[in-house]
């Protein structure tokens, strides 16, 4: 807001000045009264040969202007002491930001601007503050994500070399055992490739994405899953169902990106699902928003475990993770890709299985063109 006229600076201080030149008259008028009647009805002699002596070497004049100017600048300053401690302030907190103390704040609250200039300087180092806590968070961040993907590669490296060194030794009695010690070699080598796709992935994604968005018929785009996850499932002993209020429920999104959600989603209920049950795809409309739920009737997800799950490089159950091929980022990556879509996810498990709930914001139905199918 606009300070008034009347409360900037500027004004105050000719305010202040025209104010200090009128008391200094007033009081050098008094001053020079009193000083009269002293002269002339006390009759103190001391102060006569003083006035004397005065008059003489510098006559009437100058001595008034040196007394008048000696007032003005006393009154000047008495009258602008807040302005100056208020300076002082401000430089003093702006001396303890510079020494690396981020927390001082000026408490100068004036209407002008000296509090403007308060303000701002407590805005900025508030600003400095939180730049260097995100920088601080960016770095402690990155170096979690160097340990974790370091100690995620090495476990299959290790496994790797130590059996092709098996193998390099000579150190398998027959043919079936060194096929098994190259097939466990290369199971490794395939965990290895997976988590440095989606690590890469998930880089990406975190450094900024462009999505390519369309009209998407999600029914269809679900319909289509349901088709290329039944050989699979049924290799697992699984059966994989759709089930949707209506026909056509449409998004604004990245087919490709979007895909690689449910294709996250159906790999995991295919890996946690028991043999003999079913994966569900279940599609309803909540007011403006799609709600895609990918159930399993697997044993839940314990209760500390789901605020995680999202995160990267968490495992609920770290050797299953590592024994199915797990990377630990598939998870983080469809929330980063749900996230840029403006919708959310989440994940609600109970005894009867865990459902992984997905909100879109929906749009309105295109005029002409069918979606495009995934390829």
């Amino acid at each position: 807001m606009k300070t008034p006229w009347y409360s900037s600076l500027r004004w105050k201080m000719l305010f202040t000045f025209v104010l200090s030149i009128i008391l200094a008259l007033i009081t050098a008028y008094l001053m020079l009264g009193l000083a009269l009647f002293m002269y002339s009805y006390l009759q103190i002699d001391l102060l006569n040969v003083l006035f004397r002596a005065l008059e003489r070497m510098f006559g009437v004049v100058v001595p008034l202007i040196v007394v008048g100017l000696a007032l003005f600048v006393g009154i000047y300053f008495l009258l602008n002491r807040k302005l100056i401690k208020s300076m002082e302030q401000i430089t003093a907190t702006v001396q303890r930001m510079a020494d690396g103390n981020l927390d001082a704040r000026c408490t100068v609250s004036t209407d002008d601007e000296i509090g403007k200039l308060a303000d701002n300087i407590n805005r900025m180092a508030e600003q400095i503050k939180l730049s260097l806590e995100e920088e601080r968070l960016a770095e402690r961040t990155k170096n979690e994500l160097v340990t974790s993907v370091s100690h995620d590669l090495r476990t299959p490296l290790t496994s790797i070399m130590g059996y092709l060194g098996l193998v390099e030794q000579d150190r398998y009695r027959d043919e079936v055992e060194l096929r098994h010690y190259t097939n466990i070699a290369y199971e490794k080598a395939q965990r290895l490739n997976v988590m440095i796709n989606d690590l890469f992935e998930y880089t990406r994604m975190n450094g900024g994405m462009t999505l390519h968005t369309k009209p998407l018929n999600i029914v269809e785009m679900a319909g289509q899953l349901c088709v290329h996850y039944r050989y699979p499932m049924e290799q697992e002993g699984l059966a994989i169902s759709m089930h949707s209020d209506e026909d056509q429920y449409w998004v604004e999104a990245d087919p490709d990106k979007l895909v690689r959600v449910f294709d996250n989603l159906l790999t995991n209920a295919m890996r946690y699902a028991p043999r003999g049950s079913a994966v569900g795809i279940f599609l309803r409309k909540r007011g403006t928003r799609i709600m895609i739920s990918v159930h399993n009737s697997g044993e839940p997800i314990p209760a500390h475990d789901l605020p995680h799950i999202f995160d990267r490089f968490y495992r609920v159950e770290k050797s299953r993770s590592e024994h199915s091929g797990g990377s630990g980022l598939g998870l983080a990556i469809s929330k980063t890709i749900v996230e840029l879509h403006g919708g959310t996810i989440e994940a609600i498990s109970n005894q009867e299985g865990t459902y992984f709930v997905v909100e879109i914001p929906s749009c309105s139905v295109p005029l002409e063109g069918p979606s495009d199918r995934m390829t």
